[in-house]
């Protein structure tokens, strides 16, 4: 793992450079450099930058100009990537693997900032291997009636739905998310790694100030994901046999057990029970079975840290309790969430901490696009006592979930499943999704500033509605 932060964008590299550099790093934290010669396979998540074969140009660096190249864009699990480099390896289709992602953001930022420009190296070569998803994350009603673009409204949407299955208050909801927050950031002050290390009292993050404005209620800025970092790690996979030849002392190995992901995707709109998250549930219990393990043999937990309403229902969903902390790496907001390859930083995170135990199990767990898929991977500091399993259990997921019927519009009496406010400069508007009766889920928006204040103060789903086209009124 490597991280920059400079203020001057013109003493900054770009992310190819943070890359390789990761994958150099990785190599000399093995204690054997020379892997990265024999590297088969290099695979990136792609990330805000435009390269078009960046794995090609850190294999020529790092000394295997050779390598297959895979190129993973927006909509692929993070965790697709790494346990398909396990089973390859497992199955001794390659011996040596290298998964690697990074993001400049910082230095764009600051480049913007200053007026300086912030050039990245033109890659407009193909990789030998392009992952696509090809299916839908957002439907156009969702985009166009209120949520818009960015992930946090959708994200607002689906927790309310979270604290009215767990019957609290909103005060009290609001208190519980900031300090699950605020002890993530004392975590992050322990990881080096991490972008931002100085520890957040849960009143700064529940409540919103100049410097953390509201950005979807209840979620304040953070609540969010840091995506504006530099930071990149790379993720080094061999063999046992590989392993041994090159010599990396048995200390710095440590072992998959399993890889379980769920691709089942469903839009927002679209689900029978918003804070219901099947595909983590089955996942994890395939994982978990896999691997010989349960949720209580974990001595090591990282659940994805988009937002908290992803860390509840990943724990809530496997069976994970409160008596161990949740995060290794004190989760996106603090740590840093470069975007599109997270997941690789709290794995690297996790295989750091599972070093220090003689025997420990830890489990990290992935999202992609709106808490629609799911990845869990169980690591241990042992060898298991079974196979390394790569499980796909979309087709299990799928059977269970029937789709709900979505309309753009609806005239008449219904039930919020779900709500938030949208904030947006100077302006905000309520949002909730509405079940109308033999008519369908209609996503719909409200300006009324009595309905928007309710929305805020007390609790709203379960409630009575009414929609008349595009726009909801409380009854």
């Amino acid at each position: 793992m490597v991280e920059q932060r400079e203020e001057d964008p013109r003493d900054a590299v770009e992310a190819l450079e943070l890359m390789v550099r990761a994958t150099q790093r990785a190599g000399d934290d093995s204690g054997a450099p020379e892997l990265l010669k024999r590297i088969d396979w290099i695979v990136t998540p792609r990330g805000q930058a435009r390269y078009g074969d960046p794995c090609r140009a850190i294999g020529r660096v790092v000394g295997s100009p050779d390598a297959t190249t895979t190129v993973a864009r927006v909509g692929i699990l993070q965790q697709t990537i790494i346990g398909d480099a396990c089973r390859r390896i497992a199955e001794g289709e390659i011996d040596v693997a290298v998964v690697v992602g990074g993001e400049a953001r910082y230095r764009a930022l600051r480049g913007r900032i200053l007026g300086v420009e912030t050039p990245e190296t033109e890659d407009n070569a193909m990789p030998d291997h392009l992952l696509e998803f090809d299916g839908q994350l957002v439907l156009p009603s969702e985009y166009e009636g209120g949520l818009g673009a960015m992930p946090v409204g959708y994200y607002a949407l689906i927790e309310s739905a979270l604290r009215a299955a767990q019957g609290l208050t909103v005060d009290d909801h609001r208190d519980r998310v900031a300090g699950l927050y605020s002890r993530f950031s004392e975590i992050a002050a322990t990881n080096p790694h991490a972008w931002r290390r100085q520890p957040v009292t849960a009143e700064e993050i529940r409540d919103a100030s100049a410097r953390n404005p509201m950005l979807a209620f209840p979620y304040t800025k953070l609540h969010n994901s840091s995506w504006n970092v530099d930071q990149a790690t790379a993720l080094l996979l061999c063999s046992a046999g590989a392993a041994a030849a090159a010599g990396v002392d048995r200390s710095r190995w440590i072992f998959p057990l399993a890889s379980a992901e769920s691709n089942h995707a469903l839009a927002l709109s679209e689900r029978p029970q918003l804070a219901d998250v099947p595909g983590v549930r089955v996942a994890g219990q395939r994982a978990f079975e896999a691997a010989g393990v349960t949720a209580g043999d974990l001595d090591l937990v990282e659940l994805y840290s988009c937002f908290p309403v992803a860390v509840q229902t990943h724990a809530r969903e496997m069976g994970i309790g409160d008596d161990v902390d949740w995060t290794v790496t004190g989760g996106m907001p603090f740590a840093g969430g470069p975007f599109n390859s997270y997941v690789l930083q709290s794995t690297g995170r996790m295989g750091e901490l599972l070093r220090e135990r003689a025997s420990g199990v830890g489990v990290v767990s992935s999202v992609s696009g709106l808490l629609t898929k799911h990845g869990v991977a169980v690591w241990s500091s042992a060898p298991g006592t079974r196979p390394f399993a790569l499980l796909d259990v979309t087709r299990e997921v799928d059977r269970s979930v029937t789709a709900c019927p979505v309309v753009t519009e609806a005239n008449g009496a219904g039930t919020i499943l779900g709500c938030t406010v949208v904030y947006e400069g100077e302006g905000r508007h309520g949002v909730a999704i509405v079940d109308v009766p033999d008519t369908g889920h209609c996503l719909a928006r409200t300006d009324d500033g009595a309905v928007i204040e309710e929305l805020e103060t007390v609790e709203c789903v379960g409630r009575p509605a009414r929609v008349v086209g595009q726009q909801f009124a409380l009854r």
